[in-house]
This record gives C-alpha cells, structure tokens and sequence, in this order.
C-alpha cells in the first residue's frame, strides 16, 4: 500500500526558517520531520511512498537522490575516478517525487497521485505531524467499516492551564495544567483511502482536501473517525519544532517507535 504525503505547502508560519528550506525539512534532531514521518510507517511495514511536491520542492528531491550516499560508508579512488559502498544503512524505502504546482491546494495535489495508486487503497498524511499512531490497528479498522475513507482524529492539548473554582462563590480551589480539549475532536491526518475518494475531487487543483472532499465523504456516509488516544502534535510553529527537538533529545519522543 502506498503511502501519499502532503509536503508542499509554504509554512508561512515559519517565518525566516522556511525561506531557505520547505516545511517537511525542518529538522527534528539530525533528520527533517519528513524522515520521521515516513519511520513511523516504514515501522509497520509499509515502505512505498509518494511525496507531493510544491514549494522549494526541489530541496526534498536532492535529500532523497543523495540519501544513499549520505547513510553509506564509502571508499573513494580519486586516482581512478571510482566509488565503492562498503556498507548502507538506509531504510528499504520506494519514494516517488511528484511536483504538484507552487499554488495547488491539498485535494489538487492528492488527485495528482491518482494514475500512481491506481484501483488499490492508499495512506495519506501531512508533512508536518508525528504521533504515535497504531498503523496496522488503523488500516484494519479501514478495512472492517468498509468505507472510502478513515481519517485519524485526536483531541488536542489544551494551549493554556485551567483554572477550577467554586462557581457561587468564586473560591478557587485548583489549577489544571494544559486540559486535553473540550471533548471535540479534530482531524491528524494519518488518513486511509480508497481510490473513490479521488471522485470526491472535483475543482482541480483549487481544491482543498479538508473542505468539500471530506465534507462530501461525511455526507454521503463514506467518512470514518479513528480516535487516537495517544501523543500526536503537528509542528506548525518555531515553538512546536522547539518542543519536538526537546522531546527527542531528552529520549522523549513518543512517536519514535523504531
């Protein structure tokens, strides 16, 4: 099964880091999240990937075309002009690199994809999200609603701490660090598809994936929820890539499951 992920947006967010590189490549540790993203699939076995290219997309490609050489031991005969791998430690990975257009939006470049899947099921994700999602537990129950589509859902941690208090009197008896959410759930990515959903995309490269194709899908009964109940966090922020450096270098990183 194929595994599409969505790297081409601008990362406005970014500010100065994403002038010189694409969002996918800002580092976690000594890897961009892209890397970490595709180790969690690659974990549960799945190692075919089509990365969806836009901005700065040439960067992702030259990352990829000189992996090999850069996970590689090598011995180098400058005299004879000839390079020998004496040994490689990169990852069995198939990674197809589409340029999808600077401007297109999420659904634009997933319908790009559609001719490489073909008529069997695929994975869909962001490229700027780690979690520890259950892969294999999530492709089954993909399987077992028999619907066109599964997205992942979390419920977020809460941006500021609560405050608990007596609602008479006013009397403040404790504080609660970073609540999850208020009960509602929202989307991780981490999707499951079946190629039906490439129907649901019907405006071309305008079309944004969050907006009619999947509010479609839940219309027509073909939209399932897998809740996740574990860690996840999208890096949309200096603060959040911040927070996920700390994580990895203190041997904190939930979503490390290789």
């Amino acid at each position: 099964m194929k595994t599409l992920l969505l790297a081409g947006g601008f990362g406005t967010r970014f500010s100065e880091a994403t002038d010189l590189v694409p969002k996918p490549m800002i580092h976690i540790g000594a890897q961009p999240i892209l890397w970490h993203i595709m180790k969690i699939y690659s974990h549960y076995g799945f190692n075919d990937f089509v990365v969806l290219l836009g901005y700065k997309g040439y960067v992702i490609k030259e990352f990829f075309v000189n992996y090999f050489i850069h996970q590689s031991d090598v011995e180098i005969d400058l005299g004879k002009n000839q390079t020998r791998i004496l040994n490689n430690k990169s990852e069995p990975w198939k990674i197809t690199l589409i340029d999808t257009g600077l401007d297109t939006m999420t659904g634009g470049r997933i319908l790009q994809a559609k001719d490489i899947v073909g008529d069997e099921s695929f994975m869909l994700t962001y490229g700027d999200g780690v979690g520890d999602i259950d892969i294999a537990q999530l492709v089954d129950f993909h399987k077992q609603h028999g619907g066109a589509v599964t997205m992942t859902t979390v419920q977020p941690e809460g941006r500021f701490g609560g405050v608990s208090f007596d609602e008479n009197s006013g009397n403040v008896n404790n504080f609660i660090e970073k609540p999850v959410g208020d009960g509602g759930w929202i989307n991780a990515g981490f999707f499951v598809c079946e190629p039906k959903a490439f129907d649901y995309i019907q405006n071309g490269t305008k079309t944004i994936w969050e907006r009619e194709p999947l509010e479609n899908l839940a219309k027509d009964g073909e939209l399932f929820a897998f809740k996740h109940k574990g860690f996840w966090k999208p890096m949309d922020t200096l603060r959040d890539n911040k927070q996920l450096n700390d994580m990895w270098e203190n041997n904190k990183a939930l979503w490390k499951k290789w």
